[in-house]
C-alpha cells in the first residue's frame, strides 16, 4: 500500500511539472511580440534592429523635419542629439505633437527608415516619457523645464 502512495504522489508531482512547463511555454510564445523594447535614435543608429522587430522609439521631433505627404502620410525626424532616425507614419497626429516636442513611436525599422504604427505625444507642456528623458540625459541634451509658473 505504501509503494502505491508513493508512486500515484511520484506521478502528480511529474504531471504538475509537466504542466508547468508547458504553461511557461505557452505564456512565452503568446508575449513574444507582445514586449516591446525601448531604444534611443543613437541605440538604433549603433545596432539596428531587424526589420520584423518591432520595438519602440523616443526622442525629440527634430526641427524643420516634419513633413506632411499626400493623403495621412507624415514623415519626419525623430533626434536624442547624437543621432536622428527618419520616420514615416499613416493616420492622425497627436494634438500635442510638433517639432522639438517629445514623442515615443511603437513600429520597425525598414530600410533605414522606422515604419511607425503608433505615435504618443506628451500630453501637457511638462510631461515627458522617463524613456526618451533617460535617453536625452544621455546625450547630454536635456533640458529640465521651468519648476512652475513665474511669482508676481
Amino acid at each position: 500500500m505504501k509503494s502505491l502512495k508513493k508512486q500515484r504522489r511520484i506521478q502528480v508531482i511529474a504531471l504538475a511539472s509537466v504542466a508547468l512547463v508547458l504553461s511557461t511555454a505557452l505564456v512565452g510564445y503568446a508575449m513574444r511580440d507582445g514586449i516591446n523594447f525601448f531604444r534611443s535614435p543613437t541605440q538604433v543608429m549603433q545596432e539596428p534592429p531587424g526589420p520584423h522587430e518591432t520595438f519602440r522609439i523616443g526622442g525629440l521631433v527634430e526641427d524643420g523635419s516634419l513633413r506632411r505627404g499626400q493623403g495621412e502620410t507624415i514623415t519626419f525626424a525623430v533626434t536624442d542629439g547624437a543621432a536622428a532616425i527618419p520616420v514615416t507614419y499613416r493616420g492622425v497626429l497627436p494634438d500635442l505633437f510638433g517639432e522639438g516636442e517629445g514623442m515615443v513611436g511603437t513600429g520597425r525599422f525598414v530600410d533605414g527608415v522606422f515604419e511607425a504604427n503608433e505615435i504618443l505625444a506628451k500630453h501637457d507642456e511638462s510631461y515627458m516619457p522617463s524613456e526618451v528623458i533617460d535617453a536625452l540625459k544621455e546625450q547630454g541634451v536635456y533640458q529640465e523645464p521651468d519648476a512652475g509658473l513665474p511669482l508676481n
